[in-house]
């Protein structure tokens, strides 16, 4: 008697657990799909992030300048091959209603400053430390970076390292005109 309850009992928590497997793949797949793929032509979506000095940066508030909007990691070569050369045309063309904002993506205070520092960055960078902006825009390699025109529209979506004739040609595509 005693092993035919044993047996009922593991058969009921293999059939729950089987159950609930079934609603998480379904869930998943279903939330998965709801996940709108940003494309060139879309708004940029809006979002509020803190830069390393305590500053807040909303998107919205660029409109009316070209917003190169990197997403990074310290740990990530061609990041750190590129960042240079972002700087450098962002200084020249900061002037003329260029933006730069480099998202790290959830990587400590510690880490990050230790890299601007390293590098000598001027441009804002800013953390998402809960990963909510890298979901929205959808990012999966790292560097992604989205041309924002001044109307706040997506221009162009680069995954991957860009040669500094691609930088330049990309800043100077969403300056103000």
């Amino acid at each position: 008697m005693e092993k035919k309850r044993r047996r009922s009992i593991i058969r009921s928590i293999i059939l729950v657990t089987l159950f609930a497997a079934i609603v998480f793949t379904v869930y998943t797949s279903f939330a998965k799909e709801k996940t709108e793929v940003l494309q060139v032509g879309d708004s940029a979506p809006d979002f509020t992030l803190v830069d390393m000095n305590g500053v807040k940066h909303q998107l919205s508030e660029y409109k009316g300048q070209g917003v190169f909007l990197n997403f990074w990691g310290t740990w990530c070569k061609p990041c750190e091959r590129e960042f240079p050369i972002i700087n450098n045309y962002y200084e020249s063309y900061k002037e003329q209603g260029l933006q730069v904002l480099a998202v790290n993506i959830a990587e400590s205070d510690f880490v990050v400053q230790n890299y601007i520092d390293r590098k000598s960055l001027t441009f804002p960078v800013l953390i998402d430390k809960n990963k909510s902006v890298m979901g929205v825009y959808n990012i999966r390699p790292l560097p992604t970076t989205f041309l924002i025109n001044p109307e706040g529209k997506i221009e162009n979506i680069i995954t991957g390292e860009m040669s500094e004739e691609n930088i330049k040609r990309y800043m100077e595509q969403i300056l103000s005109r």
